[in-house]
């Protein structure tokens, strides 16, 4: 698959699937892919791994941004139109599964929120979906996308949102600003006091408790973002190096398909599950925001 590809060995087929689509500012005299200099700095789309690594912390994944977006806009266009059509006799096949999915998401809700508040259900829901339709995205073999894009001069094609840390923190981040807000809301300057005196309450432990409720706090977003791009890069780490076993000559190539195979019914049940973990972490930290003690 390396040699046929064009790539000159497995590490460079592998680096290749890894990187995304970056946009993001060259500082002049940064080596650009054809060997040259860059005389003066200036934002562009890497070409390379090198420009890649040039454009530092402050640059843009493409490919990140725009298939969780269109993700987004799919499942919004998705519901939007059932809903639109939805009718009281017998639901079509489409309705069925709608209705079947809010249920779903309102009983987790039911059972593991305590507080009232119309507005958990629907950011549940929305998770949940953006999620597994996320992971969903890896089902698709590694090659198929990204070579077809780099047949159209498009380098490098990264089509699954949650095995970019950017992306899986920031919606881990949006539920942390989520949690703070209704934790003041909610609580008011009860929060901080909360923050204070727990574990132990007791004036002269303050600092202590601070300093335990802060590192749990800010936890949080990160065992939330984590967690899902954990699992999702090491299963599309497993499909690339399971797609360098076709170059391998028939009787590897057929193993790899066996294996690919596999791997793909064995993640079926993945996707869903971390999707499923994703929304109730998120249910379980906005009920923790709700709760006044």
């Amino acid at each position: 698959m390396a040699s046929e590809g064009g790539y000159a060995n497995a590490s460079e087929y592998i680096q290749h699937h890894l990187t995304n689509l970056t946009y993001g500012k060259l500082e002049a005299g940064s080596a650009l892919c054809d060997g040259s200099t860059l005389e003066q700095a200036t934002w562009k789309v890497a070409k390379c791994s090198d420009e890649v690594n040039g454009m530092g912390f402050w640059a843009f994944h493409l490919d990140s941004m725009i298939w969780s977006a269109a993700l987004t806009g799919l499942f919004l266009l998705f519901f939007w139109r059932i809903g639109r059509k939805a009718t009281t006799g017998v639901p079509t096949g489409a309705q069925n599964f709608v209705e079947t999915i809010v249920e779903f998401v309102d009983s987790q809700v039911k059972d593991v929120f305590h507080g009232r508040n119309p507005w958990i259900a629907p950011i549940a829901l929305t998770v949940f979906a953006w999620a597994f339709l996320s992971n969903l995205m890896d089902i698709i073999p590694v090659d198929l996308i990204p070579y077809t894009l780099e047949l159209m001069g498009v380098k490098f094609q990264k089509i699954v949102p949650t095995t970019d840390p950017n992306i899986t923190l920031g919606t881990a981040t949006f539920v942390f600003f989520l949690m703070l807000y209704y934790s003041f809301k909610v609580k008011g300057m009860g929060f901080i006091k909360e923050l204070s005196f727990t574990p132990f309450n007791h004036w002269v432990f303050i600092p202590f408790n601070l300093f335990l409720e802060l590192v749990g706090l800010l936890a949080k977003p990160f065992s939330l973002g984590l967690r899902i791009f954990g699992n999702l890069y090491a299963a599309e780490m497993i499909f690339i190096l399971i797609a360098l076993m076709f170059g391998g000559g028939i009787l590897i190539a057929i193993f790899g398909g066996v294996l690919q195979i596999s791997w793909a019914i064995f993640h079926i049940l993945v996707i869903p599950l971390q999707a499923f973990i994703f929304m109730v972490l998120t249910i379980v930290y906005l009920s923790q925001a709700h709760e006044d003690h």
